[in-house]
């Protein structure tokens, strides 16, 4: 087991298997040194959503369930991650995240709900986990989870 499993596993994170895609696309892609990770859903273990994870942040989704919502895509990402390269100590940092936040009208306090999936990132990744990141409220996301995120990393050949 590498270094980043073994700080999941001191983190009491499991990761799921990695989520097919839904539509005409693929869940990852290597170019180069860098892996880009399709958004990934807050779909838990199970493979569905919680019902806490579903809807509008603002409206019937609490910011704190909302934050919940995104560490789980990050657990998501890094799901994807270890399909996509065998060994996640191939990860040299993750350059930038993407979060879409599927907010009610009105709402406009996205920031604090991304920090769930970039704190989990930190957490994992230690410096190297610190990233770029851009952050929007949305009308909709697939299956009304309340969050989405894609992620970009640098990888080690």
């Amino acid at each position: 087991m590498g270094v980043i499993e073994d700080r999941l596993k001191s983190l009491n994170i499991h990761l799921p298997a990695a989520a097919a895609p839904v539509a005409n696309y693929v869940p990852y892609v290597i170019s180069g040194t860098l892996l880009t990770i399709s958004g990934q859903l807050a779909l838990g273990e199970d493979g569905k959503i919680d019902p806490g994870h579903i809807g509008k942040v603002g409206g019937n989704v609490s910011a704190e369930a909302g934050r919940a919502a995104a560490r789980r895509c990050a657990i998501n990402l890094l799901a994807q991650a270890k399909a996509a390269l065998g060994d996640l100590d191939r990860i040299r940092r993750c350059v930038r995240l993407g979060g879409f936040i599927n907010a009610a009208p009105g709402y406009s306090q996205m920031p604090p709900i991304m920090n769930g999936a970039s704190d989990l990132i930190v957490e994992v990744l230690g410096e190297a986990g610190r990233h770029a990141r851009s952050t929007i409220g949305v009308a909709e996301l697939p299956l009304d989870s309340a969050v989405e995120v894609e992620a970009l990393f640098e990888i080690l050949p």
